[in-house]
């Protein structure tokens, strides 16, 4: 069972594996609440799973360690097991979906572990391990619904109080479950006072689904760029404490995800990846109770995909209304180009891009439309370019 000592243990075993992860101050993000993050972007392998993996293995028998661990994952559990592996010297096979980020599967590689990459999601590469640890007799690590790995993100929780005496909540991204458990329940057991809140995607909402209808429920399917939380179904044990512990489950959407790395990027020079910031999400969208208190971010993990990262700061621009995308219809005569951007210069904003193309169909012989990228400031910013065009007779389409 999961118990406070077990916590306090792992502590004392992961002090020369793991990086304390001391907490940053952040009241820009959003003025209103006295944040502060909780960079696991930070730690080695880039995320908190190294915790719960090595406590894990660290109470495996001699027998166990001979044979090798092998784990499931959608790429961090990966890296934390591998590497965790790699120090006891034993032998790990890891097991991912094809669709994860290339560059975690090369970073697992790199640790040492046998890669076996599975058709599907995260629940299918699981079902694959199951399978593999009966027909090889290795040690299955799980990612989160396990006491030992729930415990080892424990440590988390005990640091933040360590560090941050005075905080009033802590929130949390939640895929399957292991991390805020092991939080929540070590926090509640010393600090009942402490708000413990949990965030997921939008297109992932398990935990989210099953609290509210009070049993565990599957998804049919998970959708969205936090592919490290991007879990059908939460564990027992993990369904289990987050039913007593935990204060509140809220999702955020793709769309606010990316505006939180954007942010995150710009203002804390922090880079981290959908599933790590999805707590700072919620707090900038006000989606959480936490107006005017001491808060602390979880930012659960940092290894984004470089090749998805300019797509996910693109995102970002035009949710937050730094980046607007307009198409005008015009008469196809000299000028039209001229007297566009004149309007949108005497608003301070600035053409990134220009595409013309003729008018489709229904549309009058000569004209033309003209799709601009403009960078902008805010939606208010956008709104006033608008206005400046249509008033002086453009038509936006």
């Amino acid at each position: 069972m999961l118990t406070l000592e077990n916590v306090y243990q792992a502590s004392f075993v992961l002090k020369d594996i793991i990086r304390n992860t001391g907490l940053i101050h952040a009241p820009k993000i959003n003025p209103d609440v006295d944040l502060y993050i909780k960079p696991e972007n930070l730690q080695v392998t880039g995320s908190f799973k190294v915790r719960g993996a090595a406590y894990k293995i660290s109470r495996l028998s001699y027998e166990e360690k001979a044979k090798g661990v092998i784990a499931c994952s959608a790429g961090n559990h990966a890296q934390g097991v591998a590497l965790a592996a790699a120090r006891n010297k034993i032998k790990s096979v890891i097991c991912l979906p094809d669709g994860a980020p290339i560059s975690k599967v090369e970073a697992t590689r790199a640790y040492g572990a046998q890669i076996e990459l599975v058709n599907g999601v995260y629940d299918d590469a699981y079902a694959h391990a199951l399978k593999l640890k009966d027909e090889l007799g290795l040690t299955f690590i799980h990612p989160f619904d396990d006491d030992y790995v729930i415990a080892g993100q424990g440590t988390i929780a005990l640091e933040i109080l360590n560090d941050n005496p005075n905080v009033e909540a802590i929130v949390v991204p939640v895929g399957g479950g292991g991390l805020i458990s092991g939080i929540a329940y070590t926090v509640k057991t010393l600090r009942p006072d402490v708000k413990v809140y949990g965030v997921q995607a939008a297109g992932a909402p398990s935990m989210a689904n099953s609290l509210s209808e009070g049993k565990i429920l599957t998804l049919d399917g998970v959708k969205t760029i936090a592919d490290g939380i991007a879990v059908k179904q939460p564990g027992q044990n993990t369904f289990n404490i987050c039913s007593k512990y935990v204060d509140e489950i809220v999702t955020v959407t793709d769309d606010e995800t990316a505006t939180a790395i954007l942010t995150l990027m710009e203002k804390q020079r922090l880079v981290a990846e959908g599933a790590g910031a999805v707590s700072v999400a919620a707090v900038m969208f006000d989606k959480l109770p936490v107006k005017g208190k001491n808060t602390v971010c979880i930012v659960s993990g940092g290894n984004i995909d470089v090749t998805i990262l300019s797509r996910v700061i693109d995102r970002g621009l035009l949710k937050s209304g730094r980046l607007c995308k307009l198409s005008i219809e015009l008469t196809d005569k000299p000028g039209q180009l001229r007297d566009i951007s004149t309007i949108i210069a005497s608003y301070g904003a600035n053409v990134v891009s220009v595409n013309y193309e003729h008018a489709g169909k229904g549309t009058d012989v000569n004209s033309c439309i003209i799709n601009l990228e403009l960078e902008t400031k805010n939606k208010e910013h956008i709104r006033q370019v608008k206005e400046g065009l249509t008033g002086s007779g453009f038509k936006l389409v």
